[in-house]
């Protein structure tokens, strides 16, 4: 079965949350420790959060 609408724009909303988060997450390490190879190391699996929620965005018509 297929999700409504609303279902989907919820899903957005904490796939952009949970990227957000780990973005700032990456940042604050970074700036932190003062340790760029951390930092990038942690801005990994954030950009990949990130694509996935664009991604999501993209297929379910989601504008921004």
């Amino acid at each position: 079965m297929s999700k409504s609408r609303s279902e989907v724009l919820s899903e957005s909303k904490r796939k952009g949350v949970v990227a957000g988060v780990a973005t700032a997450g990456a940042v604050a390490l970074g700036v932190v420790v003062a340790s760029p190879v951390l930092g990038v190391v942690a801005a990994v699996p954030a950009a990949v959060l990130t694509w996935r929620w664009w991604k999501h965005r993209a297929e379910n018509g989601i504008k921004f």
